[in-house]
């Protein structure tokens, strides 16, 4: 353990002055905070909710812990209080706002004794939970964001500049889960330099407050790092010819046949304009699946324009529902919105995942199963969602003062567009491919390019059917960007006669349709099955926790001999020790299940915490665990990542001394009559 000499005599003269003023025993010493083990640096700023530690105190049976917004703490100010620890750590299983500093939280401990004493409160640990520096860029592909991910954060917020908002004179503004953000504002309907060629942008991320049991005028809600500066992206000219997949990017960059999972959900970039037929478009969607050939669909983008698609919990884009729509789309920015009506090349409908409903998150521990798949009925320890107790000790999240009653329900977390963790990978995995879009006229006067198609140059244009026309109407050929616009001279034999000749030429099967305002249907111009045979790409997510260093566990605890220290893989420790692991990118909050057998593994029990560390409430013997992150951005009912490695931990009983009783000796001074 490493001790700052003149932050202990200033924390032992403070314990002495209110142990006069009291007359209760000392009170407990040491008293640290910290995110992995006790014998880190010590430090008061943290970026997450800590840990916290202190030196045992003799003859204790349990200890009351307190986390409070003051010093001296207050009742109104106290919003985390336990008086269950049997051992001389704590977990509080809640997300902290980032807020501070100075000071803007405080921590103190107290011991109840083996002879009913309660001992004088500890010190005040002054502590902050501080928003990390703000984000910068990452190197991406062309029409794609990436930036940094930032600890401790669960999403994260994107200012688009010289987007106009909601608000006058503000820019747009769009939320992500994950650390990339396509670029959808600028190209859709727009293919030139003038709109693609500059974005600039600003970004900050966001970590919503979640608690463990209703608290005394907490903060809740969500805090912010402050914004970044103004970055600036630029992309080159639109590129020509078939689509090509690039990468799918996230916290790593993968080529479009991934060699390594991603950590978060990523984004999917390609290159071309030309679907396999060899039409050119100026939309486009992303499909996944978990099969090769590209049949079992597990999720569908909303349709975009430019080269890349990256998921969005909110901030997606209206897209214009008639054709004088999207003629005005050419001269403006879309607003936010939700998609309109689309639909497969075969006429199947299409939702795309950022269409759907808000998931809701998971807050309790799901029922375990046995190694025979019957639910064993495992039932979370006591305390509920976020609370320990049973064995050794535990933690609640109840607050002295405060009313009672249900825990907060955690905050909106946006559309569910994750996907799941793929074990295996590469062996297994998803498989993607991107597919051209056109805004397909849905009104009466529409039809299609007949056979044999309408050259370059000419005047005449055979139709599907003529008489969804009449003489003098503004007509429309082909699919946008490769339209040609024209009006009607006259009507026969299945052709249309033009008063202005053609300058493209147009295939059998292109759209024909007046320039009037009319309803469009955003409909893929190939199917994904025949996509995937020409370009098709793979990818995984892998997001298990890790929790172990090298060799070590993150874990502290009492030794058998009464110590607290942090433990190498085959210590043991007596009475509950405390487990921590780093943050998962991807996790909301996180699952602890233990087993008194590493195979089968078997549920003992099983609880949740929003923070990173629980204290494990195991009584005497050898025991295994293992944790696994929730996501919100799954869909509701199956947000489950993928556990970690199984660890072991023994817990042993105290270890005694007999010491032999030694006989008293005396001396006789004198003469002894």
């Amino acid at each position: 353990m490493r001790f700052r000499l003149a932050s202990l005599l200033v924390a032992l003269i403070a314990v002495g002055a209110a142990n006069a003023a009291t007359g209760a025993p000392q009170g407990p010493t040491g008293l640290r905070a910290f995110v992995l083990e006790a014998d880190e640096p010590s430090t008061t700023t943290f970026h997450r909710t800590p840990s916290f530690a202190w030196n045992p105190v003799p003859g204790a049976v349990k200890y009351q812990f307190q986390l409070s917004m003051s010093s001296p703490a207050r009742d109104n100010a106290v919003f985390y209080n336990t008086n269950t620890l049997a051992s001389p750590v704590v977990a509080p299983p809640i997300r902290l706002p980032w807020i501070g500093p100075p000071y803007a939280l405080y921590a103190r401990v107290r011991a109840t004794l083996s002879t009913g004493d309660v001992t004088a409160w500890s010190a005040f640990l002054g502590f902050n939970v501080t928003p990390p520096a703000a984000a910068t860029p990452l190197p991406s592909d062309p029409g794609l964001l990436r930036w940094t991910p930032v600890d401790g954060a669960t999403s994260y917020q994107i200012w688009l500049i010289d987007v106009p908002g909601k608000d006058p004179g503000v820019g747009e503004m769009v939320t992500t889960h994950t650390n990339v953000m396509d670029e959808r504002e600028y190209y859709t309907f727009h293919q030139s330099t003038k709109w693609i060629g500059t974005v600039r942008w600003r970004i900050r991320a966001a970590r919503t407050t979640e608690l463990a049991s209703p608290i005394n005028s907490f903060p809740l809600g969500t805090s912010y790092t402050p914004w970044s500066p103004i970055y600036t992206s630029t992309n080159p000219a639109v590129t020509g010819g078939a689509i090509k997949l690039l990468h799918t990017i996230s916290d790593i960059t993968n080529p479009a046949t991934a060699t390594k999972p991603n950590k978060l959900m990523p984004a999917f970039t390609w290159t071309g304009n030309q679907t396999i037929t060899g039409q050119t478009v100026e939309l486009y969607r992303v499909y996944a699946f978990t099969d090769q050939a590209c049949n079992n669909v597990v999720y569908s983008s909303p349709v975009v324009g430019g080269p890349s698609y990256a998921p969005r919990t909110t901030g997606g884009i209206a897209l214009p529902g008639d054709s004088g729509g999207i003629g005005n789309a050419r001269s403006g920015y879309l607003p936010q919105g939700a998609s309109p009506p689309s639909e497969m090349y075969d006429g199947t409908g299409v939702t795309s995942a950022e269409d759907l409903g808000s998931a809701t998150p998971t807050t309790a521990a799901p029922p375990d199963f046995d190694p025979g798949d019957s639910g064993s009925g495992v039932t979370p320890v006591p305390g509920g969602a976020g609370g320990t107790s049973g064995g050794t000790g535990g933690s609640s999240g109840g607050s002295s003062g405060g009313s009672s009653g249900a825990p907060p329900a955690p905050a909106s977390p946006g559309a569910p567009v994750d996907l799941w963790d793929t074990d295996l990978y590469p062996k297994s995995g998803y498989f993607w491919t991107v597919v051209g879009v056109g805004a397909i006229p849905a009104t009466a006067s529409a039809s299609t390019v007949a056979a044999p198609g309408a050259s370059m140059n000419s005047l005449l244009v055979p139709v599907a059917d003529v008489t969804k026309f009449q003489v003098g109407e503004s007509i429309t050929i082909g699919n946008s960007p490769d339209t040609d616009t024209s009006t009607i001279g006259a009507i026969g034999n299945g052709l249309l006669t033009l008063t202005t000749p053609l300058s493209l030429g147009h295939a059998v099967g292109e759209p024909v349709s007046s320039t009037a305002s009319s309803g469009v249907i955003y409909r893929d111009l190939e199917l994904p099955q025949d996509a995937c045979a020409q370009r098709e790409g793979k990818f995984g997510i892998a997001s298990e926790p890790a929790l172990t260093s090298g060799q070590n566990i993150f874990a502290t605890g009492l030794s058998p001999t009464g110590h607290l220290y942090s433990a190498a893989q085959t210590a043991s420790f007596y009475g509950a020790p405390l487990i921590a692991w780093p943050s998962v990118l991807a996790a909301n909050r996180y699952e602890i299940e233990w087993s008194s057998k590493e195979y089968p593994f078997v549920a003992a029990g099983q609880l949740m915490t929003a923070s990173t560390s629980v204290v494990l409430p195991v009584s005497t013997g050898t025991w295994y665990y293992r944790i696994r992150g929730f996501d919100d951005n799954l869909p509701t009912g199956a947000q489950m990542l993928s556990w970690s490695d199984t660890e072991k931990l023994v817990i042993a009983g105290p270890t005694f001394k007999v010491v032999k009783a030694v006989k008293p000796k005396f001396k006789i001074v004198g003469n002894g009559k």
